[in-house]
């Protein structure tokens, strides 16, 4: 498997190189050259595995020869050996149509687990064969940064750089990231500013020359494709369980960055019969608007109780971009440089057509979120939601869907990690599983940089050990 750039004119890569480089020379994102695709009777064959053997059965195709089976099976193992739950990410039925997928049984309860765990196994096996290492930079809206910190901490060849803006994520989010003493870790809490300007500074660092002369820099973002490719799986996951490939399944998606619900949109292509896919976004509706509307055009953040969804530029949005226009580089480079001047561009009709085709995108403002919380508390058996979660519950909820079919809502986060918000919806408190520890009465420990990139900069090139 070859991996080529949205933008056109970065080499093609194998798996190997790609998780490794994380954003591509020319600015672009990693995709498969080829979607690899399985048969009906393929499919059916997957049900009833264990999801280490599942996970290893549907990434072999995109890891190809940079990884044996039997290794690939191995390192899946590893990676879901540290989730409370025996299945991984378990489905809860709520009604006779709507069901939760939950992917928080993770370490640091958030569904990037389920794919950082396994990024972080890969960085140290590719790393070895060339007895090299990774500088990661990152940044985060709240739950990537821990995911990737409990991922990446202790490990020898690799240091990371986790960029999180001040004020704007949950205390509990916080403290997953701030507590952890691993010497590896750095964390950075960039006062005056939003996710999007973190990730702005993330992909500049990627571009700098000051930065790449002296370090090899790696991605944990969902630009990388190692990890997008790691939250395919449990789409399979879902579906096999409701009746797939026979029975189509629909799927409701919290969206912010655009990788969750993109790994839907590849397991489509993979020949996975998904009915729809729903793009639910909160007040900063960015991709609601770009796909009812073909505007994709920014404005000012709004900060809500759901910070991982408050941003105006989805990255992962590029790649469907380019599949939908063609696969293009060229035009589609255009494009993304119309955007970076003016921050507006409008998808062509071919784009817009071709997103149509599968996806559906719905906006839920706070008073819908906090209805939604209390609809599953007071209606499906005091089922607690978190803020995420329960956008996607309302998109779900608030469509109409043919007879018969599965609605599954992806539970992105443990609702304990934002207890206030579920408190003031329903009226209960969730409280933090036990094996998460006592959090709150660690040292955090965290730099705070003004929102200014060659702060940013010059505090990393200080600290972070070079090649």
């Amino acid at each position: 498997m070859r991996y080529i750039s949205t933008r056109g004119a970065a080499p093609s890569l194998d798996f190997a190189a790609v998780t490794l480089a994380g954003l591509a020379s020319d600015g672009g994102l990693y995709v498969p050259e080829v979607w690899p695709t399985l048969t009906q009777a393929e499919i059916a064959n997957l049900r009833g595995l264990p999801y280490p053997e599942l996970a290893a059965r549907i990434m072999q195709p995109f890891v190809g020869d940079s990884l044996a089976p039997e290794r690939l099976r191995e390192l899946t193992t590893q990676a879901y050996a540290r989730f409370a739950h025996a299945a991984v990410t378990p489905l809860i039925q709520l009604d006779q149509r709507h069901w939760l997928l939950e992917l928080f049984h993770g370490p640091t309860l958030a569904f990037k687990d389920v794919a950082l765990q396994l990024l972080g196994l890969l960085f140290e096996e590719f790393l070895a064969r060339d007895d090299s290492r990774l500088t990661v930079v990152g940044a985060t809206s709240g739950d990537t940064g821990s995911a990737a910190i409990d991922a990446l901490a202790g490990r020898e060849r690799v240091e990371i750089f986790m960029l999180h803006p001040a004020g704007r994520v949950s205390d509990v989010q916080r403290v997953q990231m701030t507590t952890v003493r691993a010497p590896n870790v750095h964390n950075i809490a960039v006062e005056g500013a939003s996710f999007d300007d973190c990730q702005a500074m993330v992909k500049r660092l990627f571009a700098d020359p000051a930065m790449t002369a002296r370090h090899r820099i790696g991605a944990v973002n969902s630009i990388n494709w190692a990890r997008l490719m790691a939250q395919v799986v449990y789409y399979f996951a879902a579906a096999l369980q409701l009746g797939a490939p026979e029975q189509k399944v629909a799927f409701s998606v919290p969206t912010g960055n655009f990788g969750d619900v993109f790994a839907g949109y590849v397991a489509a292509r993979m020949g996975l019969p998904i009915e729809r896919l729903v793009v639910a976004t909160n007040v900063n509706d960015i991709l609601h608007r770009a796909l009812s509307e073909g505007d994709y055009s920014t404005g000012t953040v709004t900060p809500t109780a759901a910070p991982s969804m408050d941003i105006q530029v989805s990255s992962n949005f590029e790649r469907l971009l380019f599949d939908l226009g063609g696969r293009d580089g060229a035009v589609l480079a255009a494009q993304m440089a119309e955007f970076d001047q003016y921050r507006a561009i409008r998808l062509s009709e071919q784009q817009l057509a071709g997103a149509r085709e599968l996806f559906t995108s719905a906006r839920a403002d706070a008073a819908d979120m906090a209805g939604a919380m209390r609809w599953a508390w007071e209606r499906c058996g005091c089922e607690a939601i978190d803020p995420h979660t329960a956008i996607g519950l309302h998109a779900a909820r608030s469509l109409e869907w043919g007879e018969g079919v599965p609605v599954v809502t992806l539970a992105t986060a443990h609702p304990a990690k934002f207890r206030e918000a579920v408190e003031r919806a329903t009226g209960f408190r969730p409280g933090l599983p036990a094996r998460v520890g006592d959090l709150f009465g660690r040292e955090e420990r965290c730099a705070r940089l003004p929102n200014d990139y060659e702060a940013i900069r010059a505090h990393i090139l200080a600290v972070a050990t070079p090649l």
